[in-house]
């Protein structure tokens, strides 16, 4: 038996021996009928293209080398043996007197002769099993394979097959004519004679049945369909669907009926077919739509004026047919736009032509309406719709950096073009599919989400993105306003705005993405339907779908959304907190996302809705209930108590709503003339409401004396008025007689005349009053004394130094013009200069006594001051406090000699129930701890670890946290400084972490932290000490709030040490990582397990930058002794 396998074995190696010594043979034979011997560097195509003859010539006189090399050379028997045998078995061969179709004749036999060898040799190949010990070695090649020079030699054989054995019979329009392609076809074209036996037709099919057959070997097919496939099709479109005869031509004889049998065409139909199943499917329609050409379509030869003949009717509507196919097949889209779209060089190569496709919308536009067009091969447009639309929605999904910008633009443009041309269907099978994930998770979805277990991702992060992405892909970058865009996009409104919402709370790259679809449709839609939306946004009308309520969106790991069902909490404390909380965040991020519509006019507009919902809920009656309700119709009661609930949330969050407005981007919110009208004339009308029904305050005194000063400074120069303007403002006219007909002030109302004539006579008449209340309105003070001026500036700063405007975002002044034709010849009281300015007055120069600064006091005016910190009115004693704090930054002497009295008023103060006092308060105790720590500081310690005597918990714990915020201003101020308080804060901070009250222990924990960061490398042995306190605090406190801040404290520990956190908590880094890895395992909080992300990617960061340090290069020189 082993004999025997021997024996096989060494047959086999002689065999694929003898088949590979063919296989060079046939190369040989090939490199000389093409004239190309050994030694000889030129071919047949690079031969003089002269004339005809001298291509005849050398046709005859390579085809006689060949036969003499194969008669004479005994080392070519075996060639001469195999191209017998596969001679006897080719039906096509025969002799002709055509030396053109005798050349193409044995170029095809040597072709086939090359393919049997090629399959001999793969039979008898058995691969070596692979050695492990050099797995990484590459496996060696099949005997079949082509070296370079072979494929080289192939490929010339079968351009010279193309040339002279197929394009010549080609009817009149079919494939690209030879005249066309190089200078030495169109001699090819001249050289051949179509009436020498045999036709041409048999001519074609012969030469197109040896191709199909060399092609069904790999490595040849990929020679052959890869360079000749428009030609190849070309044949097999004429020989199964062309005409029986030809049409006529002088150079071309009519062709014999019975030249090509029905069975013979019917062969080369399933050819066709095969081989457009089987190549790479955008070549196929790429050759096909060449094939097809065009009426108007021509190409010229370089230095012809010949024009392309064009495609014949049947070969039109072919190719239309074989596109559509192609097209309904799977994957037949992607298939259509690669094959037109790779011709202008976007395929693998790309290169530059990729940015000149991308560029060519007019392409993009051509094959979004074939995309569109249903074809003739279809059942019915629905299901045309139904196959290409899933398709198409791919097309957005490309992600090939060459290719992904024209895909895309592609299936935008389609798309658009389907929901314009058929609106409905589009709906159903393209725009519904999209906007499905959004959908499936609104409250009027058709889910049970109710039933669904805690914490089931009902949408995955990679399909919201896809969604989301896609959107604004179609809406946004298609930028088309059509209402069936913005009908189907309207339902999923209040999930994209929610999800707005989660992402400006969090990182996340889906943020712009919705931001620019809400911006979109705002723009698009009509004002009332935009309104609408808006309202709906503030939560104002339910007429919006939204979020489930069990749904919420979550933090995914790539940056993205996830949405999920909600978890219950059945703390009703808890839900109401999180419910109130998520609506104010709502209606700031409504504001922000108001604020990108400024250009548009649209946040102004609303704004003023808002404010014509106001006077209308003024002017509605404010009783609780009717009384003509029967008592019986408890059901109608109950209804009506819910409407008049329902009517009084709506009012308070349309106060909210204006009151945000106009802190955010009240002076830009206003775009042009006709919006400060409008929002004048608003203002005038709900004060005239107010009036009639006499229930008119201060607020509505001062919006009044607001919006009148506004039309005060337009007319009086902040503007430049046109005719048109003035047309504008003509509305005001009504309004502003009624005011100065109704108002008790007698002011006002000569104000308002004033203002009604001016109006009229377009600004020729101004009187000295309207002059004032404009200056007021712009902000003037001319006059004031520094005294005045700082008591007014500390009421309209916040205790942190920043300006805080009113409500409406203007001055604190009046338009009263009695106030600027007083006089005070003394200075006043910090009293009466608090209640003059809170009033708005304005008063002309002082006297000299009382010009000077609060610096050098007297200690009658200080003691007035002191007297003034005890007021019960609240602007007055305010007023005083900022003024000794003021004083105390100055250095005053005098009052740095009573320190330890101001420091009593202060602590006192701290006391008061309004935060305008107590935060007063606190800016004057942390000057003075910064002025004399060692007095201050002990004082404060002692009262932020104790309990005074005589105090409610409440009033404890809320003078506790305002001690807190006293010393943490007092650590900034002291800066590096503070290390020599370290341990009295520290320790202060560690038994506030243990307070009973979960505010106190979450204050005493921010405070540490912003401590701890300050610092630094003073820690020391501290740091053991708070690491167990935050260890503790974050595993077992109860209150998430605590825990929290505990971990917020590490967040600040790594974020303020940066590179030094390694050396400062080098015995404690580990502790504080396992806590963190522990957080965010076991912690149910998202806050609390958010931040300790966020501090864990600060401690990665921190490492890499330790364990990978930035390499430098530096020059360094050297100077040698």
């Amino acid at each position: 038996m082993a004999a025997g396998r021997q024996s096989r074995a060494g047959a086999l190696r002689r065999a694929a021996m003898a088949a590979i010594l063919k296989l060079e043979r046939v190369a040989q034979a090939l490199e000389l009928l093409l004239g190309r011997p050994a030694g000889v560097a030129a071919d047949l195509a690079t031969l003089p293209a002269a004339n005809r003859t001298a291509l005849l010539e050398t046709l005859r006189s390579n085809l006689a080398a060949v036969e003499e090399k194969l008669e004479r050379d005994a080392e070519w028997s075996e060639l001469r043996r195999v191209r017998a045998d596969v001679a006897s078995r080719a039906t096509w061969l025969g002799g002709s007197a055509d030396v053109t179709w005798e050349f193409a004749s044995q170029v095809l036999l040597l072709l086939l002769c090359l393919k049997e060898c090629m399959v001999l040799l793969a039979a008898t190949y058995s691969p070596a099993p692979p050695n492990l010990r050099t797995a990484e070695m590459a496996p060696a090649l099949s005997p079949d394979t082509l070296s370079i020079s072979q494929q080289r030699t192939v490929q010339s054989a079968l351009q010279f097959v193309m040339t002279l054995g197929l394009c010549p019979y080609l009817l009149p329009g079919v494939g690209v004519p030879l005249q066309h392609r190089t200078e030495f076809s169109a001699v090819v074209r001249d050289a051949v004679s179509l009436d020498a036996a045999p036709s041409a037709m048999l001519r074609l099919y012969a030469s197109c049945t040896v191709l199909l057959e060399v092609a069904q070997h790999p490595s040849l097919g990929n020679l052959l369909l890869t360079r000749h496939l428009g030609d190849l099709l070309a044949g097999l479109c004429q020989l199964g669907f062309g005409p029986t005869k030809g049409k006529g031509e002088e150079a071309r004889p009519p062709e014999e009926p019975k030249g090509l049998t029905e069975e013979k065409r019917t062969h080369c139909r399933k050819a066709l077919q095969s081989i457009l199943d089987r190549v790479y499917q955008p070549l196929v329609v790429r050759e096909l739509l060449i094939l097809q050409g065009g009426s108007r379509q021509s190409l010229r030869s370089p230095g012809k004026e010949a024009q392309r003949p064009q495609a014949p009717a049947w070969l039109r509507r072919l190719c239309g047919q074989l596109l559509s196919e192609r097209l309904m097949r799977p994957s037949g889209v992607q298939a259509v736009v690669r094959g037109i779209l790779e011709g202008a060089g976007t395929g693998a190569a790309g290169g530059s032509n990729a940015e000149a496709a991308a560029a060519d919308w007019r392409k993009c536009d051509m094959i979004a309406r074939i995309l569109a067009s249903c074809p003739q091969q279809s059942l019915s447009l629905e299901d045309y719709y139904r196959q290409v639309c899933p398709q198409i929605l791919d097309l957005l999904h490309i992600r090939e950096k060459l290719t992904a910008r024209q895909f895309q633009r592609v299936a935008t443009t389609t798309l658009l073009t389907m929901v314009r041309e058929h609106p409905q269907l589009a709906e159903q099978y393209l725009l519904r599919p999209m906007l499905e994930p959004l959908l499936r998770c609104s409250d009027r979805a058709e889910m049970a989400v109710e039933n669904l277990p805690a914490g089931t991702v009902l949408v995955k992060e990679a399909e919201l993105s896809r969604c989301v992405e896609d959107v604004f892909k179609v809406y946004v970058v298609g930028n088309e306003s059509s209402g069936t865009l913005l009908e189907s996009l309207q339902p999923t409104l209040g999930v994209v705005f929610t999800l707005y919402c989660f992402t400006k709370q969090n990182v996340s790259y889906l943020r712009s993405a919705c931001q620019e679809i809400l911006l979109w449709f705002l723009e698009k839609s009509e004002m009332e339907v935009a309104f609408s939306t808006l309202e709906a946004f503030a939560g104002l009308n339910t007429a919006m779908h939204s979020l489930h309520p069990h749904c919420q969106f979550g933090v995914a790991s790539e940056g993205g959304a996830l949405i999920a069902v909600r978890e219950t909490v059945s703390d009703e404390d808890e839900v109401l907190y999180q419910k109130l909380s998520w609506e104010q965040w709502q209606l700031e991020t409504l504001v922000d996302l108001l604020s990108h519509c400024q250009k548009s006019g649209l946040a102004g507009d609303f704004f003023l809705r808002c404010l014509q919902e106001l006077t209308c809920m003024a002017a509605e009656d404010k009783t609780g209930l009717d009384p003509t309700l029967s008592c019986e119709s408890l059901l109608d009661l109950e209804q009506h108590r819910e409407q008049l609930l329902m009517g009084q949330k709506k009012q308070l969050l349309i106060l909210q709503l204006v009151a945000m407005l106009c802190e955010s981007i009240s002076d830009t919110v206003f775009t042009d003339v006709v919006q400060v009208v409008q929002f004048v004339a608003v203002t005038l009308q709900r004060a005239c409401a107010s009036l009639a029904q006499d229930s008119a305050g201060a607020v509505e005194a001062q919006t009044l004396s607001m919006a009148m000063g506004l039309v005060a400074a337009m007319l009086g120069g902040a503007m430049q008025l046109r005719s048109s303007d003035f047309a504008v403002l003509q509305q005001l006219v009504p309004l502003l007689e009624q005011v100065s007909c109704i108002h008790p002030e007698p002011v006002i109302q000569e104000l308002a005349a004033d203002l009604r004539i001016t109006i009229c006579t377009h600004g020729a008449f101004s009187t000295h009053t309207l002059g004032a209340a404009a200056q007021s309105a712009l902000g003037k003070k001319p006059g004031l004394s520094r005294m005045r001026e700082a008591t007014c500036t500390g009421l309209a700063e916040s205790p942190d130094g920043q300006t805080a405007g009113t409500s409406t975002g203007q001055p604190c002044s009046s338009p009263d013009p009695s106030h600027a034709r007083s006089s005070m010849s003394a200075t006043p009281s910090p009293k009466e200069q608090t209640k003059e300015c809170s009033l708005g007055g304005e008063r002309p120069a002082e006297s000299p006594g009382a010009g000077h600064s609060t610096r050098g006091q007297t200690p009658q005016q200080l003691q007035e001051l002191l007297f003034a910190a005890y007021d019960p009115d609240v602007p007055a004693r305010a007023a005083a406090l900022r003024s000794l704090s003021r004083l105390i930054a100055q250095r005053d002497p005098e009052t740095l000699k009573i320190q330890e009295k101001l420091l009593q008023v202060f602590l006192e103060n701290m006391e008061h129930e309004d935060a305008f006092v107590y935060l007063s308060a606190i800016q004057g105790v942390a000057l003075l701890s910064d002025m004399h720590p060692e007095t201050v500081l002990p004082s404060l310690l002692a009262q932020y670890g104790g309990t005074p005597q005589g105090t409610t918990g409440t009033r404890t714990v809320e003078t506790q946290m305002k001690i807190g915020e006293v010393l943490m201003r007092a650590t900034r101020a002291l800066g590096d400084m503070v290390s020599k308080y370290r341990d009295p804060l520290i320790h202060a901070f560690l038994r506030g972490a243990r307070d009973p009250d979960s505010s106190v222990r979450a204050s005493s924990l921010s405070n540490m932290g912003e401590l701890c960061q300050r610092l630094q490398f003073q820690l020391g042995s501290v740091m053991h000490e708070v690491t167990s306190c935050l260890t503790a605090i974050a595993r077992t406190d109860r209150e998430a709030e605590v825990r929290r801040a505990a971990v917020h404290v590490v967040v600040l520990l790594l974020r303020g040490l940066s590179e030094r956190a390694t050396e400062v908590l080098r015995d404690v880094l580990r502790d504080l990582y396992r806590l963190l890895k522990w957080v965010v395992a076991s912690e149910r909080d998202q806050v609390t397990v958010l931040h300790a992300q966020l501090a864990l990617e600060e401690l990665d960061d921190i490492m890499r930058r330790f364990l990978f340090p930035p390499q430098t290069l530096e020059k360094k020189i050297v100077v040698l002794p």
